[in-house]
Order: C-alpha cells, then structure tokens, then sequence
C-alpha cells in the first residue's frame, strides 16, 4: 500500500515546530534547555506542607505515614525535609550548572538545611505569638485552632517565618518559591527578606504587598489592601540590595487599603494609619494618621418621565426611579 503523502497542514506544523526549535537557539535565559537544573516547585512545596506539621503537629493530617506515635512520625517528617531540602539547596547553588566534581555544593547544601532544622524551635517559638495576636487581636476568632486552620494571614506569616531562615542562609529561589506559593494560595505577597518581629497579625489578608528590605517590629497588626513598598523602582538592577522599603516600628496598626512607601519612610512606634492613607515620609511616634472623609452627595428620589406616560399610555414602571 502507498504511504501517504503529509497534507499541506501537516507540513507546515512541521515547518512551525523547525522554527520554534531554531528560535531556541538565540541563547538567552528562556531558551535553556536542561532540565532539573532549577529546583522543583512541587517539591518545595510538598516541603512546606511537611514544615506545617512539624510546626503544628497536632492539625495538619498526614496521608503518608501510617505512624501513630507522635515521636517516630516527626522523625520520619525532618528526615523526609532534610533529603529533600538539602537536594532542592544544592540545585539551587549551583545554578543552571552541572554539579562540582568535589560535590562542594552537595556538603553546604547539607550545611544549610541542618543549621535551617536547627533553627525550627526559634521559628515555632514566633509562630506562636503570630497565633497568639491573632486569636486576642481577632473578636471573630473562635479559638486558636480555628486561626491555625482557617486563617490565611497565619499561614502566609508561616511560610515567610520559614522562608525568611532560608533567605538569611543564603539559598537562592527556594525562599521566593514558597513564599510565591503562599501569594498563590493567599493573596498575601511578602518578599522572604522582609524581616518581622513577634506578634505579628495579618487580618483578612487579600492583597497585601510587603517588600524585600521591610523592616517591621513587634505586635503590629496589618488589614487587607495595604502595600509596603518601594517609592519607585525606576532604577531596577542598580537598587538591588538597597534599603529600599519602609520601617514600621513597634505597636503599629495600619488599616486597609493605605500605602506606606520609600526606604527613608519611618513608622514611628505606636502609631496608627487609617484607611487608605498615601504616605511616603516618615511619621512621628504615636501619630495617627487619617484621610478626610470625601463629600458624598445624596439626591432624593425623581421620577424620570418619558414620552410615553405624558401620551397617557401607562404608568413610569419603578426600574424608572433614579437616584
């Protein structure tokens, strides 16, 4: 039997894909073609679901261990992080290239991610009080299991607490793929170097931004909306590791929808900033700051008349009644 012969469609899907993989070829960073040369995102975080049960041990379930005593099932957990963890570090150092052939990179992988494990009493002891102004700073809080389980701002405060060690350790991408993760999964966007003090509250949550060089005390409590950001990034590459993000000190409540933004910006200690306030200069000590009511107007209610009730053909229907 005769082979047949492509159709014009097929040929030039053909044609289209030599084009695609000519267009591979012009070396910039899209085009790499390696694979498992970046760390693996399911993996980091199939990671950060791990950490949650070690950081919580008695609300997260776990479908893969059948161990019902609490001491082999958290052993088996840190064991589980710790290989996984320590790979994921070592792709992450040697970034994109093939591994050392001394394998330097495999022994401060392991480095990092024991000096990382070490470091997890230190961020459960935060964690706490992040649940503990949670649970007293909430009236709708029913108990603090309920925060644990439910409430979004804890666990984006969680992973940044966790990533925030990875970021200080010098890990590349890993700390931004999890924290990204709990942006996905909460609306919540903090950059893993943004550095935070105890009893921290995040109420509601849905669209704060807090950027890289931010700078927040202790028991400050932050509403939906707010962005601490940079004043302008203009300057793209050339302010990498400038101060470039706000400080917000001690005993700060900032309410939804306000900008604080600029590196030079101070919030001073036991100050509150109302709801959508624009502020790009420092404000002193126990200030509180406020935007003026706008002017709303109120029309009572009109009838609007048309052609046909004055022709006396019925009545203006009450979709008519404007405000």
């Amino acid at each position: 039997m005769k082979k047949n012969e492509n159709t014009p469609f097929e040929t030039e899907i053909q044609a289209l894909e030599a084009l695609v993989l000519e267009d591979y070829g012009s070396e910039r960073a899209i085009d790499r073609l390696e694979l498992f040369t970046q760390p693996d995102g399911e993996v980091i975080e199939d990671i950060i679901a791990k950490l949650f049960r070690v950081v919580f041990p008695g609300y997260f379930s776990d479908h893969t261990y059948r161990v019902y005593n609490l001491k082999n099932s958290v052993s088996n957990l840190i064991e589980d992080i710790a290989f996984h963890l320590s790979e994921q570090t070592a792709i992450a150092l040697r970034g994109g290239e093939a591994p050392s052939e001394d394998g330097s990179e495999k022994r401060e992988a392991e480095r990092i991610t024991a000096e990382f494990l070490r470091s997890l009493p230190a961020i459960r002891a935060l964690i706490d009080t992040d649940l503990s102004a949670a649970f007293d700073g909430d009236p709708a809080a029913a108990s603090p299991e309920e925060v644990i389980i439910s409430y979004p701002g804890l666990y984006a405060t969680t992973v940044n607490r966790i990533a925030h060690v990875l970021y200080g350790l010098n890990v590349p991408l890993i700390p931004r793929i999890m924290t990204e993760h709990a942006h996905s999964k909460t609306g919540i966007d903090i950059h893993p170097g943004a550095s935070i003090g105890k009893y921290f509250f995040i109420d509601h949550g849905t669209g704060i931004v807090i950027g890289e060089t931010t700078v927040i005390g202790d028991n400050v409590k932050i509403y939906q909306g707010v962005t601490i950001g940079a004043l302008s990034t203009r300057g793209g590459q050339r302010l990498h590791g400038q101060k470039r993000h706000p400080t917000i000190e001690d005993n700060v409540t900032i309410y939804a929808g306000a900008s604080i933004l600029g590196g030079d910006t101070v919030i001073g200690h036991d100050s509150i900033i109302g709801s959508n306030a624009f502020l790009t200069r420092s404000v002193a000590p126990g200030t509180r700051v406020s935007v003026r009511n706008q002017e709303l107007q109120f029309k009572s209610g009109e009838v609007r008349r048309d052609k046909k009730e004055d022709r006396g053909e019925g009545e203006v229907p009450e979709w008519c009644y404007i405000i």
